[in-house]
């Protein structure tokens, strides 16, 4: 049989999972533990095999962590479980009455439900200069090594985006001794994700450790011919670099779904139970849009390992018959310089901040309010706030600020449960 051929005769699965990160890779293990003994493929465009994205701006561009110690599960662990591998593959389109893949290379694959789990891309720049030699996106392992490989030669840093990826990112760059400088358009770092007291602290932080923060600034271009020279702000200011990194969020990864008549503006929408609007479809993880209780029913995607494995097994339990609903508070963390930041519930339209010990011991907590009722917690250095604060998340616990605040009263015991 001649090449075309090949590529033009379908190979069938019962399941076809899109994507080989957490949310991929969870669905496939929920499947098994399930008790799913049909067949099974993850579709991946890299080469590798499902691992650990958080680590790729902590523990692996530090050098703390090879590789091989954030693999979801050890390479063997899929063929044990009767899991096919197909790693470097790119899908590009879907027939949704077909129920046919695609692949950028010209196989097609056939499936009997399909689980979309392609998560996002990184976010790029469009101004002049994004594409020089030396600007990098934080959101592979390939993206890494190619930074790491650079950095004998690099002096000074922009990171472009105050959010967690970029200052976690110029936490580990500054051990390595480079000069770094934080540029964030928004008045303050973190600042769709956590309050005011948080931003400033962890601000606070940064530039303690050395790190210059540029607040309120944009970027007018990338300076230089072939490599990163420098980054020019939005006043006219260059920042002289060798490398700049890129941490303005990601685009989710549905052009195929949406092609096919997926229902989506941000993400691809789904209901509690992961399905979208094309039948024998699901979607998880990052580009997945779901009316989240924890928002006050507001569709949103979450960005987190929680949400990706939560989701995944909740769609693994529905195709074996086990229909049960999306609702699982999201968590989230971030670790910075000797810093652990722990996250439980979404901050977003809080009413109030109560402050829960002293920022200054660095050991600290925030718990957020709306209308009186907990809707979330940030807890730096404050494992204990972060365990015992989650039912409260769960709850709504509705309690005075003053206890919330009085940091020798363990939560546990303003919110005692059965």
């Amino acid at each position: 049989m001649n090449q075309t051929a090949a590529l033009a005769s379908p190979v069938a699965y019962d399941v076809v999972i899109v994507g080989t990160g957490h949310a991929g890779a969870q669905a496939a293990i929920a499947l098994r533990q399930e008790g799913f003994d049909g067949t099974i493929a993850m579709i991946g465009e890299e080469a590798y095999p499902p691992y650990e994205r958080p680590p790729l701006s902590k523990e692996y561009l530090a050098g703390d962590k090879p590789f091989e110690r954030i693999l979801i599960r050890p390479e063997r662990f899929w063929a044990e479980r009767a899991v096919t591998l197909r790693l470097g593959e790119r899908v590009i389109a879907v027939d949704a009455e077909a129920r046919l893949l695609t692949t950028e290379a010209g196989a097609m694959v056939e499936y009997g439900s399909l689980i979309w789990a392609a998560g996002g891309h990184a976010r790029r720049l469009t101004c002049a200069g994004h594409d020089l030699a030396g600007v990098h996106g934080v959101r592979s392992r390939a993206d890494v090594d190619r930074l790491i490989a650079e950095l004998p030669a690099v002096r000074e840093v922009v990171v472009i985006g105050g959010g967690y990826i970029g200052l976690e990112a110029a936490a580990v760059l500054t051990k390595f001794g480079k000069q770094v400088t934080i540029v964030e358009a928004q008045d303050r770092v973190l600042a769709r994700v956590a309050g005011e007291t948080l931003s400033r602290f962890y601000e606070a932080e940064h530039r303690a450790h050395g790190v210059t923060v540029r607040l309120n600034e944009s970027v007018a271009c990338i300076e230089g011919e072939t490599a990163v020279c420098g980054v020019r702000l939005g006043d006219g200011t260059v920042l002289p670099a060798q490398m700049a990194i890129v941490g303005i969020g990601i685009v989710p990864s549905v052009e195929p779904l949406v092609a096919a008549g997926a229902a989506g503006d941000n993400g691809v929408t789904v209901d509690a139970q992961g399905r979208t609007s094309l039948p024998h479809v699901f979607a998880v993880g990052d580009c997945a849009a779901h009316a989240n209780g924890f928002a006050g029913g507001a569709v949103i995607r979450l960005e987190s390992v929680q949400n990706a494995n939560d989701q995944a097994t909740v769609v693994a339990r529905t195709l074996v018959g086990r229909e049960v609903a999306y609702h699982a508070v999201p968590w989230f963390w971030s670790n910075q310089y000797d810093l652990k930041l722990q996250t439980v519930g979404l901050s977003t339209g809080h009413d109030q901040a109560v402050l829960r010990g002293d920022p200054a011991t660095r050991s600290f907590s925030i718990l957020y309010l709306r209308e009186g009722r907990v809707v979330a917690l940030d807890c730096v250095n404050a494992m204990r706030d972060f365990v015992q604060g989650k039912p409260l998340v769960v709850d709504g616990a509705v309690l005075p600020a003053e206890m919330l605040a009085d940091s020798t009263q363990p939560l546990k015991a303003l919110w005692p449960r059965p």
